[in-house]
């Protein structure tokens, strides 16, 4: 669980601090914020505060999010403290995202090989491959095309010539159709992102061969173990491929503008 907390909270704190965020890292509280539009990547990745502090955190928390009109998240994991903060949570106006498995994949043994007729899987190396990098992703990936314009830009600040990251783009008879990347921390823990496969490309195991790929790579970089958060599309393929879920996130969103919306129609709610 560790390895995965670990890698997830740099790979958001990464981000954010490139897209011109600021953190909050303390023995309370860590979170990335103002480094991008997309709520989810602005972000509480990890809290170990006490019962009678926790609402006052909570409510750091909002007002970071309400200076700046942006909307956030609270990505609550089992190690988190105190036990309650669903409820808090919910009581200060987000709502419940659901649940993100957190899978774990041991690349000590050779990553298997997912062949599809037709694809080459290629890092991407020049600003054209990332453009097309990015119209995959804004067709079939999160919030489309604000995520994606936003998450290419990261990267060509961050740049393409590999140190703790590489960016995979795959290619169906010349055409892009898959995205992954490997984002390695601690030096030998690699974390598998932004897997997609375009919508009309999909159910010809292309996810899986990037996927198998992104693991190959993190392997020749020296890394032993792999990590990733799976959608509920990508479950099935993750297990096959080696991955076991070691436990879920919890996320909880909060629109922008929650607090003017929740005072001008509701009284506040306390819970136990």
């Amino acid at each position: 669980m560790e390895q995965v907390e670990a890698n997830v909270r740099a790979f958001l704190l990464e981000m954010g601090r490139v897209g011109g965020g600021v953190d909050r890292a303390d023995a309370e509280v860590v979170w990335t914020v103002g480094g991008s539009p997309i709520g989810y990547h602005n972000a509480v990745v990890a809290c170990a505060v006490s019962s009678d502090r926790a609402d006052a955190v909570i409510d750091e928390w909002v007002g970071e999010l309400d200076r700046r009109g942006l909307a956030g998240s609270w990505h609550l994991s089992p190690s988190m403290r105190p036990t309650d903060l669903v409820d808090r949570l919910l009581a200060r106006g987000f709502e419940d995202g659901g649940e993100e498995p957190a899978m774990v994949a041991d690349l000590t043994a050779t990553p298997p090989l997912a062949a599809v007729a037709g694809l080459a899987v290629e890092p991407v190396h020049t600003d054209a491959d990332l453009h097309a990098y990015g119209d995959v992703l804004a067709g079939g990936f999160g919030e489309g095309p604000p995520e994606a314009g936003w998450v290419t830009d990261v990267f060509h600040r961050i740049g393409l010539g590999g140190g703790t990251w590489r960016h995979l783009i795959g290619r169906l008879e010349g055409a892009p159709v898959a995205t992954a990347t490997v984002f390695v921390h601690p030096a030998d823990v690699a974390g598998v992102y932004f897997v997609c496969t375009a919508p009309a490309a999909r159910r010809l195991g292309i996810g899986a061969a990037i996927t198998a790929a992104a693991m190959r790579e993190a392997r020749e970089r020296g890394c032993t173990t792999a990590v990733l958060g799976s959608s509920p599309m990508g479950y099935g393929v993750y297990r096959r491929l080696g991955f076991e879920e070691v436990f879920r996130y919890r996320l909880l969103e909060r629109s922008s503008g929650a607090s003017q919306r929740t005072t001008s129609s509701s009284s506040p709610v306390s819970t136990s």
